[in-house]
Parts: C-alpha cells; structure tokens; sequence
C-alpha cells in the first residue's frame, strides 16, 4: 500500500498493520459479539488468542457453557447459581424438540445421551468423558448429570420406579465424599486432586409406556457400578514436599472425639512421619460428612471404626524407624522411640508384635527344588521398603473394598438392564517437579483418551463438512500416535524396557535404565534428553507438552514386590476387617508360593494399567461419547475473575488447544456467504468479464418475484467470480499453486493461507483505487493551487503599487514641509544675525573714531578686520580651526569677532578648546576658545525644530563657549 498521501506520511508501519488487523478482526467475527458466541468453532480465526478471549467475554456475561465442536467447555462460576440447575431448566430440556439449539449446558449433553440410549432403532450405549483438574467443577458436573438423569428417568406412572432412581442417585452422589477422601490428596497444583480414575455406568432399562407395542419405550435407571484406576499408593508412605497425605488420615486426627482418640492412639499435638503439613486446614478436612456418606452406603458404625483404627495402625507404623546392623547377620535394631509405635501399630492391626518386627526385618527365600527356606536379615534401607510396601498393600486392599461395597449397594443385576451411559472422571494431564511411574501411567492414559477424542472429533468436522457439500478428503492432521508408540509401542517401548528391568533378576541401576531407554529409543521424535539434570531422567514430548520423567524408583515401583510373608501375616490378624481383606484363601496361597518350576510371570503395575486402560478405551469404542471439559478460571476459587495463564494451561492439558490445532489443519476460517460477499466483492475487478457483467441483486420493484432459490444461484455465481480470481493472485513466484478454498451451502471454507492471499488481493485493488484518488486529487490540488497563485501576484501587485503612491505622496508632503521650515529659519537666522551684526559694527566704529591714542593698524589689516567683523560667526569657526589662521592673525580674527574695546592687545589672552572646562554663552565675557556646536535632531526630515520654545535662547545662542581654565596660547 502507498505509505505517503500527497507528501504527507500516512502512518507508520506498525500503525497500519494494526489497523488492518483490527478491520479482519472485526469482518470475522462481525456476525455476532464474542459473548454471543455460542461455539467455539465459530470464532473466526480460530486461534489461541480468539479462543481466550471468547470464553473470558462467556465468563464475564455470567455464560459459564461453551460448544466447542464435540465438546462442551464448562467453567467454575464459583457462586452458586440455582436458577441454572432447576428442575424447571431440566423439563424444559428435555421437552425442547432440538436441545441442541438451545444455549449449550450440561442438560444439553445429558438429553442428547438419553435420546441416543432410548432410541428405538439400535440403540447406542452413550459415554460421556468429563475431565479437568480438581476444582474445576467435575464432581458437581457429575452429580447435575446425575440428577437429570433421575428427573428424565422416572417413569410418570410409576412412583416405586422413581423413588428407586432418586435412592440409586443418592447413593452415587454418597460415594463422592467416601472416595474423595480416600483417593484425593492435596498437591502442588490443587488441594483436593483426584489419585485415581473413575469411571460411572448408569444402568438403564427398557420399559413399555403403555400396553402397546407401538408407544415408544422409556428408560429407566435401575442401578450402577463403578471402576476405578490406578490408586496412587505410594503417596501412603511417601509424599513430595509441600505435598500431603490422603484426606481421610487428616480427617481422623482432626475429627475423631476425645474417646475415639485414646482408642485409636491418637493424642493431641501427635506427629507422625507419613502426615506432613498437619497444621494447614482444608475444605476436605470435614470427617463427619464422610462417616454420614460411609453409613448410608451401608458401612455400620463398628465397620467404620475398624477402618479408621486401622488407618491409625498405619501412621504409627510410619514412625517405625531402623537403624544400621553393625553385624550383617543380625537384623536392624530400632531406632529411639520405635519400639512403642511398632507396639501400638501391632495393637491396632491386631497382630502379633514379635511376628510384625520380624517379618519386616527379616527375608524368607525359598531356593531349590525342595523349596527350602533360608532366612536372611534384611538392610536398612530394605527393612524400610518392606515397611512401606505392608502400609500400600493394607490401603490399596481397603480402598478396593470400598469400591466394592459400594457397587454392592447401588449396582443392579445383570439381567435387568439393556444399555447404559457412562461417566468418566479421569485425572488431568501432570507435571511435577519430580514425577515418576504414576505420572507416567496418567499421562500415558490421556494420550489415549486423546487420541481416542482426536479421532471423533474429526469425525464431527468431516460430518460438517459433508452438510455443507465439500467435496473434501482426509485432514492430515498430527496426532500423538509417534508419543504412544513410544510409551506402549512394540517390540520395543519405554514400558517394556521397564518391564524387562523387572524381569531380570538383578539390582536395578536408574543410570542403566536411562541409558537404555536413550539407546533403544533414539529415534523417537517424542523422547528428549536432559543434559543439565543431575539425576537420571528421560524427557516425554507429550500432546500437553514436555515432561521429565526421573528414573531412580521406576523399576521398583513397577514391580510393586509384595513379599509372601507379610500377606500370611495380614492374615493373622484378629481384626474383623483385615480378615476380610486378607481371607486365607488355599488358591491365594498357592499363588502367592509357586514351585521354582512353574512360577508365572508377575504382573506389573504398567502392564495391569495398560490392561485396565484397553478395557476402558474398549467400552468408549463401544459408545457414542461425548465430552465435557471444566475449566477453572482461577487458582483462588473468586467469582468474576479470570486468569488467562491458567486457563491456557488447562486448555493445553485437557487436549482443546489440539483440537484447535487439528480445526487449523482442516479449514479453521469459515465465513457466511453474504460476509464474504461484502468484503472481497471488490476483487472482480481483477476480472474484466466480470465486472463487466455484474450479478446484482434485484431491484426493490421486483422483490415480490425474486425467491430464495435465485437469491442463492445469484449469491453462487458472485462468490465464483471472486474465487476465479484466486488463480491470478496466485502468480506470484512464491505461490506455485492457489490455496484451497470451498464454498459450501452456507459458509465459505478456507485456510489461513487463503485468508492470506484474499487479504492481498483485496489490498491490492484497494491500492488501486488509492492511487487513482491520489490522482485525480493532486491534479485537483494543482489546478487549485495555481488558480491561488495568479491571484496572489494580482493582488500583491495591486497593493505593491498603492504602497508606492502612498509613499511618494508622504514623501512629498514630508519634504515640502521641511522646505517651508528651513527657508523659515534661514530667514530668521539671517535677520537675527544682521541685528547683531550691525549693533557690533556701530559699536566698534565709535570706539575706532573715539581712540586717536589707539595702536595703529596696516592698512591691510584693517580691511581684514572689517571683513571679519561683517562674517563674525565663520570668524569665530576659522579661529579654531586646527589649520588656516595662526599666531597673530588669529589673534586679530578673535579680536575682530568680538565687540572688545580697542585698546591694549596684550590684556586679552585666546585659549583653546582643548583647555576649557564648562560651557557658557556667547554672551559671557570672552574668556576662552570658540567651538561651533550643532545638535542633531532624531527626526527624518528636520534636525532642529523651527519654531523655537520659550525655554531656550534664540539666535546663535546654540554656538556655545567652552570654558577651560584660562592659559596662553
């Protein structure tokens, strides 16, 4: 574009390319607000920025639900708002014709799961996968859905059928806070993170509305079940800095009575190893609702208190602490204090306390075909894996029976339900600053469910594709298949090299394992070396970003080694609860010690998650899912306040900035065609032919003729012209080839680079126009210009030669003036100079004729001497003049000059002008020179004003005398 406007610069570049981008923000989404904006996908261009901003303009309008595609973004309002959960909102859902017209929410969702489930035609078992971090709003997702689906579910002609779907909701709503407390924990990044996966299956049947088989079928919720994944146990025994333990360990030490803490060992100020941060309170440090939630799942109050007097038992095990044997033969002694908690952790679990201090100090190996047994002492440091590992295997094994008592109390019998919809509450993308296997396992498990979503959220923008007509063919798109085939591929894979260290029988070295994996892997795009980590590690390219993964611990975590004698001394408990945890089962036995021949292979923790995971992603497969992303607009959990950083991270971890990327694969610009029209309508000009015959659209006249289907043939044929042009802006040596572009039904689909080359075109015709206006405006500005110029010289002309009339009438008015004056004057000078003059000679020639005894003068001085009496004034000048008249003439001019009487010459004496001090008049007695003096005037045209004032002395007064003090010539 031309940067300078008749000489003038138009702006910097900076200024104009800001402007510009302002005009195609503003031509992009100039269909609707942000705020009104109720798709992502609508937001034109679709980019990161776009995005934050729509959602931040949603947050702040009080529009906390967002479509983005297949997905619908939920954020925390964190204030409650029960206008937008009622049970008026949920009828008028699940009544509306088309749900998915109406603004998005989560009943949205929930109405179109239940439509698909109770479908007469093949019904499809629905999912719905709801992610986010803890706080993000997950759990109340879950139990709004749960409720709807209890409204929506209730038979009207039966109350027993919705009294059974409001108790199996109460239940599951129940089993929130119970595994909340026993699986979630506090962490660096949110106070109430969930440890493990979890995924609902709301289990619907199918029953007649009427007798008969023509009225359509309703579905009605007869029960659930719950699976969870991977419980982080080894947070029992170990737990990162500014980390704590488990909810439920807190909430007994902070909520158990004054009798339930003497029982279960509990006193006041207690510190214990594995209970870091006790002073800090949380919102999930509430026991009681927790002990209210065990009991109406159906776990009694002397159940309870089995759980949590075991529970007890496991932190004062914690402070069992070993020192160093002097003699490796010998078992590790206890450290100071130790044997009272090794006692009062016996007492709780109800074991034998010799028993329990030798299990944990002591190996049993089992060698040779006979299986003999070999007893050897343990190391310090294995005496505390052996510890830790009897603490994991007692909360791992009570958590599982939670789980399970719980499905016993809500789940339904197979026989009694046809479909279901599932829930998944899955953990969120990690990163620590020290991660390790359950960081892996977990990000490991949302490339999968990413991947899985990747797939059919294409799948829904191929679908828009083919309503809109394109003939369009596969999005290449970059997936995260290069990171699976890292973490699970085959043959070789970070998790078989993991397993293959576990299988070998020999100690794990974290170096050897970090070499091995940057070896054997090399090649992976997705594996990164960390040079500057002191400790061994390898680097993940995740789909959320980089993660470094530390190999010291790995492989044993992985193989989560339970020795055999501390289950057979779990069993030996005489708690009613460990009993039923640790059953001594014959086949369990047998397992647990198989002959050296034909030992298994021990299951690892990788390969039990991998398997887990296969069975899940297997069920999604087999649904329709639908997802739901929470978002949680702030760390401090304020109303009306959003910060971008945070929401961008989670937008990343949760997958939607790839579901951006992959949109931006396809055709991320998408105009409605009368925008199109009205922005680059202007490039047929570029195509003589058409703008030589233009498609307009019809006169007002004939509107009531004009239908729907020639408006669109009319609007058809503009929008190809304006695509025929895209070949022509395409010729430029750094196109080889137009852009894509596809002009649908509704919309026009394109692609940056498209958008790019419009923009072009477009700002090359505009700067077409640009310079014929600039034309035609400095030809106007020329002519103008020269039409001021011949009439500036006109007029300055015209005024030039009144000043000069003026001025020669001034001049002559001024010099006529001064000619009166001087002729004046000089007329008066002369007359006062002849009255003085004549009153000298008559004076002086009276004295002459009364003096006979007078000096004789020569002859020729006495003529000299009349001539000098009669010019007196130009006497007294000559006098003192520096040349002419000197000695004795010029003795005589002065005494001629002045009216002296004759006498004696030699009483006078003449000084000079030099010696004289003062000024006298001429009237004074002559005692000194004569020096003629003229003042000169500061007017123009006269020195000496002619008329004289009545304040000085008239005639030739001004010819003044100089007084020196008297001296001789």
């Amino acid at each position: 574009m031309l940067q300078q406007v008749n000489g003038h610069s138009s702006g910097s570049d900076a200024h104009g390319g800001e402007s510009l981008r302002e005009d195609l923000q503003e031509f992009l989404g100039g269909e609707a607000p942000l705020h009104q904006l109720d798709d992502l996908t609508k937001v034109n261009p679709v980019t990161l920025e776009t995005v934050l901003r729509c959602l931040q303009a949603r947050y702040t309008a009080d529009t906390f639900y967002t479509n983005a595609g297949c997905t619908l973004v939920a954020l925390n309002p964190f204030k409650p708002i029960p206008q937008l959960y009622s049970p008026e909102l949920m009828q008028e859902y699940h009544a509306a014709p088309q749900p998915q017209k109406l603004k998005p929410h989560i009943f949205t969702v929930g109405e179109q799961t239940y439509r698909s489930v109770k479908s007469l035609i093949e019904p499809v078992n629905q999912s719905v996968v709801v992610s986010g971090e803890s706080g993000a709003g997950k759990t109340w997702t879950s139990r709004c859905l749960m409720k709807f689906y209890a409204v929506v579910a209730a038979s009207p002609t039966s109350w027993e059928n919705h009294k059974i779907a409001e108790r199996i909701e109460q239940r599951i709503l129940n089993s929130n806070p119970v595994m909340e407390a026993f699986g979630n924990a506090c962490t660096l990044r949110n106070n109430n993170s969930s440890r493990f996966g979890k995924f609902i299956q709301l289990q619907l049947n199918r029953q007649l509305m009427g007798s008969s088989l023509l009225v359509p079928r309703a579905q009605q919720m007869t029960g659930a079940a719950v699976q969870t994944y991977l419980l982080e146990k080894t947070r029992v025994a170990c737990q990162a800095s500014s980390e704590r333990n488990f909810h439920i360990f807190y909430q007994i030490c902070k909520g158990a009575s004054a009798d339930e803490r003497l029982q279960w060992h509990l006193p006041e100020g207690a510190a214990f190893s594995w209970l870091p941060n006790p002073e800090r309170t949380l919102e999930e440090d509430c026991f009681e609702v927790t002990r209210e939630a065990m009991l109406l799942l159906g776990i009694d109050a002397p159940t309870q208190n089995n759980i949590f007097q075991a529970l007890a038992g496991l932190l004062h095990l914690g402070n069992t602490r070993f020192a160093d044997s002097e003699d490796e033969a010998q078992p590790c002694p206890l450290m100071d204090g130790a044997e009272c908690s090794v006692r009062t952790s016996a007492s709780l679990l109800r074991l034998p306390e010799d028993p329990l201090l030798e299990t944990l100090r002591i190996r049993t190996i089992r060698a040779g075909r006979r299986q003999q047994v070999f007893r050897k002492p343990c190391s310090r440091a294995e005496c505390d894996t052996r510890r830790d590992c009897l603490a994991k295997l007692v909360y791992a094994r009570l958590f599982d029976w939670l789980v399970s008592v719980i499905n016993s109390s809500i789940c339904a019998d197979p026989d009694s339900w046809t479909t279901f919809i599932g829930l998944l509450d899955v953990y969120g993308f990690e990163s620590f600053p020290t991660n390790s296997l359950e960081q892996l396992c977990i990000n490991y498990a949302n490339e999968k469910l990413q991947q899985h979503f990747v797939a059919h959220y294409l799948r829904a923008q191929q679908e828009e594709y083919t309503a809109e007509g394109l003939e369009w063919s596969t999005v290449s798109y970059q997936d995260n298949q290069t990171c699976l085939d890292l973490i699970e591929g085959s043959p070789i894979s970070i998790c078989s090299l993991i397993n293959e260290e576990c299988r070998l029988n020999r100690p794990s070295s974290a170096a050897q394992l970090q070499t091995r994996i940057e070896s054997s892997l090399a090649g992976s795009p997705c594996l990164g070396h960390s040079k500057l980590s002191r400790e061994p590690s390898f680097i993940v390219v995740h789909y959320a970003g980089s993660v470094r993964y530390h190999t010291a611990g790995l492989v044993e975590k992985n193989k989560d080694p339970i020795p055999p004698e501390l289950t057979r001394l779990l069993q030996q408990s005489q708690d009613p609860l460990l009993k039923v945890l640790f059953p001594a089962d014959p086949e369990e036995k047998s397992q647990e010690e198989p002959s050296g021949q034909s030992r298994a292979p021990v299951l690892t923790v990788v390969s039990k998650f991998k398997a887990s995971l296969e069975q899940l992603l297997q069920v999604l497969h087999s649904t329709t899912p639908h997802y739901i992303r929470c978002i949680k607009p702030n760390s401090q959990g304020r109303a009306q306040m959003f910060h971008q950083e945070e929401v961008l991270s989670q937008l990343e971890a949760c997958g939607l900035v790839e579901t951006i990327h992959i949109s931006a694969a396809g055709f991320p610009i998408r105009v409605s065609h009368r925008n199109f029209l009205e922005r680059y309508e202007l490039l047929r000009r570029l195509c003589p032919g058409a703008a030589a015959s233009p498609h307009g659209p019809p006169p007002d006249e004939g509107r009531s003729e004009w239908s729907p289907h020639s408006e669109q043939a009319t609007l058809q044929a503009l929008l190809q012209d304006i695509l025929h042009t895209l070949p022509a802006l395409a010729r430029a040596p750094a196109e080889a080839t137009p852009a894509p572009v596809h002009c649908g039904r509704t919309k026009v689909f394109m692609t940056d680079s498209t958008l790019e080359l419009l923009e072009r075109g477009r700002a090359q015709v505009l700067e077409q126009c640009a310079r014929c206006i600039q034309g035609g405006w400095r030809r106007h500005r020329g002519r103008k210009q020269e039409r001021q110029r011949r009439a500036a010289v006109l007029i300055q002309a015209a005024v030039r030669s009144w000043l000069t009339r003026k001025h020669i009438q001034r001049l002559h008015a001024a010099a006529t003036v001064i000619k009166r004056a001087w002729q004046e004057w000089r007329i008066r000078m002369a007359f006062l100079a002849s009255e003085e003059l004549d009153g000298v000679e008559e004076q002086h020639s009276s004295q002459v004729t009364c003096s006979p005894s007078s000096f004789p003068l020569p002859q020729a001085q006495t003529r000299l001497l009349g001539a000098v009496t009669r010019f007196w004034p130009l006497g007294l000048v000559l006098a003192n003049a520096a040349v002419g008249a000197c000695g004795f003439r010029r003795k005589l001019v002065v005494f001629a000059c002045l009216p002296l009487p004759v006498g004696s010459l030699s009483s006078y004496t003449v000084q000079t002008a030099q010696e004289q001090a003062g000024v006298t008049s001429i009237r004074a007695l002559p005692q000194g020179s004569i020096k003629f003096h003229c003042r000169k005037s500061p007017l123009r045209y006269a020195d000496i004003c002619p008329e004289p004032s009545p304040d000085t002395v008239t005639g030739f007064n001004q010819i003044l005398l100089e007084r020196h003090r008297l001296g001789h010539v």
